[in-house]
Parts: structure tokens; C-alpha cells; sequence
């Protein structure tokens, strides 16, 4: 007989803290509509303005090659391979003008792990983009790509980070975290461990830089795997939010964004016999609502799951609907194949019942007076095409 979450609901609802058994609890349940309910209620708590945000942004990623094998990636090569890149600056740069002009506020600029890229290679990168885009923000790299560098340029993870925040780094996505607990990364990846992770992005928050957190969840993981990645991320937030009481500048997880593993054209894929459905992903969608208590925003990553149920994830919990993403290649490769203008994205958005408002990388709001003309058209056809994540 199924446990009544009542109880634990409305514990949820009376400001206490949920324990992990209690998150246990509530993803063991079949009654995801009476979790949605509590999660919605606890994003307008955390988030009372009717506003849905989303950013304009693009996803770069700079190179392919990567010295380590994922078996849930489709988009790495090994080194020496002939269909390896690295863009230029002057590519790079290309791109980010194709940005600015659909009105994006930054980039998300992520890559494989060179084997060959040092600490220096990165500051060039960051101080050049930096120099010729000042107002332009820069949301780059990921833990694993930090501790690629540390272990090419033997410097430790704060050392990094500083370095990298003074050449123009002013943000960091949450990749690579897929679950975090060793249990399961160690069956799928051999990039950074979960205490790796983990002491990276303390290291972000140290040197005073906001980042992402986000749940890749259906690579062989069980609800406790799922369990003890939501304790260990709002661990690390407890542990912001308290440095940050003494100290404002410090960093933090601004967001919490889960999805679920993209199957298609992966070596994981054709070993995984069930997957999440939309149910799931909407469960665990609204228990990280409830259990993170300490993050403010949670992210709808429509992008993986499609635009509708992506907007059924507003009424469970999300406040955020993340990027209308000009461009993608990682997820994409695995077979993610939706797409939405920023035109269609504000329209789900005003039919879920809430003003869309476009922000930035730090939430910070951003009015343009061409949205007003989107606003007073029908929404277009949505199109496939491949694009993924943002964070």
C-alpha cells in the first residue's frame, strides 16, 4: 500500500525542512498531481511575481575533442580523430554577433576536455571575449572542464577560478553532473568523481561567482542516487548561503535544473531498457522544488522534454523556462530534437497563465520593446531541429 505524502506536504508547507526520507517518500509516489500542487505553491513563495523568466542565449561549445569516454555523450570525439574542431576567435566571435543581434544577453560556452588546453589557453579565450564584448556575459566551462585544467596546469581549483573570473568568466553552468554519486558515475563516465564536482563549484562560490546546479537522472540510477545528489547539492548551498551571511560577495547556486538522459545515439542508450517518462520527470521536477529549499529559481528544461510538457512544468514547480538556445551540440548529438522561437516560448509561457520576461544570466530583468510585437502575433508552428540544455 502506497504511503500518504500528506503529512510530509504539508510540513513542506509549514516552512520545515524536508529529511531524505521524506524526498524518498515523495518519489516513491504515484500521486504526483498532489506533490505538483505543493511544489507550485512553494515556487510562488519563492518567486511571487506571475513572471516566467527566460534567457536569450547560445550554446558554443569550442571544441569536441575530450580525453574521456562518456557512454551517455554522442558529441565527443577522441583526440586525433578526423572530424575534431576547435573553433577560432574569430568563429566564436561570429557567433556571439548573431547573438546580440536576436537580442541574447551571453553565452553558454562549454567544451570537451582537451588534453592539450592549459590554464592559459582559457584566459586568452575569456580576457579576448571579454575586451571586445564588456557588457556581454560570459556563462562558461563546467567542473569537469575545471579539473581537466587542474590536473594539466597542477593549480588547484580556487586558483583557477580566480584567474579565470579576472580574465572575464562571470558565471559557471552546472554540467557535468549527471548524478552525483559515484555508485552510478562510475558505471557511465570517467570524468571528475562527486566530491570532485562538488569541491569545484565550492571553489566558484569561493571566489565570489554565481553558477548553476543541475540533475541528469535515467542513466541506470535509482531514487536513492537521485536522493543523495539533491542532499549534496543543497549541502554545498548551505554552506554559500552561510559564507555569504558574512560575506555578500560570495557565490551560490542561483538555479536547480533536472533533466532526463537523451538516449538516442549513445552507447548508454542501447543498453537502458526503460527510461523516465513524463510523469517522472515532472515528480522530480516538483520534490526538487519542495527539497531545495535554499535555491531560489527552478529551471523547465523544455528543451529535452518538449515545449508542452516543458510547460507543464510551470504549474510543478518551475519558475524559469530557461533558453530559447540559438544553438546546441551536445544533447542535440543524443537526439534531442525540439526547437521554440523566442516568439513561441513567450506564447507557452502567457497560456500557462503568467507574463513571460525575458532575464539575464543573473536574473536580472531585460526589456526590449520588440517583445511587445511578439506578444501581438500568433505563435508559429513549432519546428524540429536539434538543440538542447541550457543552464
Amino acid at each position: 500500500m502506497e504511503k500518504d505524502i500528506q503529512a510530509i506536504l504539508d510540513r513542506a508547507l509549514d516552512g520545515e525542512r524536508l529529511t531524505s526520507d521524506d524526498c524518498t517518500d515523495l518519489l516513491k509516489s504515484n500521486d504526483f498531481v498532489r506533490i505538483g500542487l505543493a511544489a507550485h505553491e512553494m515556487r510562488m513563495r519563492h518567486n511571487p511575481a506571475d513572471a516566467v523568466t527566460y534567457i536569450i542565449d547560445r550554446n558554443i561549445n569550442y571544441t569536441n575533442v575530450c580525453n574521456v569516454v562518456c557512454t551517455f555523450c554522442a558529441f565527443y570525439r577522441r583526440p586525433g580523430k578526423p572530424d575534431t574542431y576547435v573553433h577560432s576567435i574569430d568563429e566564436i566571435c561570429k557567433r556571439i554577433d548573431e547573438t546580440i543581434a536576436l537580442g541574447g544577453t551571453g553565452v553558454l560556452m562549454q567544451g570537451g576536455l582537451h588534453p592539450d588546453f592549459n590554464i592559459e589557453w582559457y584566459e586568452d579565450l575569456l580576457r579576448t571575449l571579454h575586451s571586445k564584448y564588456p557588457n556581454f556575459q560570459l556563462h562558461c566551462f563546467s567542473p569537469p572542464e575545471i579539473h581537466n585544467i587542474s590536473l594539466i596546469s597542477r593549480l588547484d581549483y580556487v586558483t583557477i577560478l580566480q584567474r579565470l573570473k579576472d580574465a572575464g568568466l562571470n558565471s559557471m553552468p552546472g554540467g557535468g553532473g549527471e548524478i552525483l554519486d559515484d555508485e552510478v558515475r562510475k558505471r557511465v563516465s570517467t570524468k571528475c568523481t562527486t566530491q570532485e564536482w562538488l569541491d569545484v563549484m565550492r571553489a566558484v562560490h569561493q571566489v565570489g561567482l554565481i553558477s548553476t546546479a543541475t540533475m541528469m537522472f535515467g542513466i541506470g540510477d535509482g531514487i536513492e542516487h537521485r536522493v543523495r545528489h539533491l542532499e549534496r547539492i543543497r549541502q554545498v548551498q548551505d554552506e554559500a548561503l552561510a559564507n555569504k551571511a558574512n560575506d555578500p560577495n560570495y557565490g551560490q547556486f542561483t538555479a536547480f535544473i533536472p533533466w532526463t538522459f537523451q538516449r538516442e545515439n549513445t552507447a548508454l542508450g542501447r543498453k537502458i531498457t526503460e527510461e523516465p517518462t513524463g510523469i517522472d520527470y515532472l515528480k522530480m521536477l516538483s520534490v526538487s522544488r519542495l527539497f531545495l529549499d535554499n535555491i531560489r529559481h527552478i529551471q523547465s528544461s523544455w528543451l529535452t522534454q518538449g515545449i508542452r510538457l516543458g510547460q507543464s512544468a510551470l504549474r510543478f514547480g518551475a519558475d524559469d523556462m530557461g533558453s530559447i538556445m540559438i544553438e546546441e551540440n551536445v544533447v542535440s548529438a543524443a537526439g534531442a530534437n525540439n526547437e521554440a522561437n523566442e516568439r513561441d516560448l513567450r506564447y507557452q509561457i502567457r497560456e500557462a497563465g503568467f507574463t513571460p520576461q525575458q532575464r539575464d544570466i543573473l536574473y536580472n530583468y531585460i526589456n526590449r520593446e520588440s517583445t511587445d510585437e511578439l506578444d501581438t502575433r500568433n505563435s508559429m508552428p513549432l519546428k524540429s531541429l536539434n538543440v538542447a540544455f541550457a543552464d
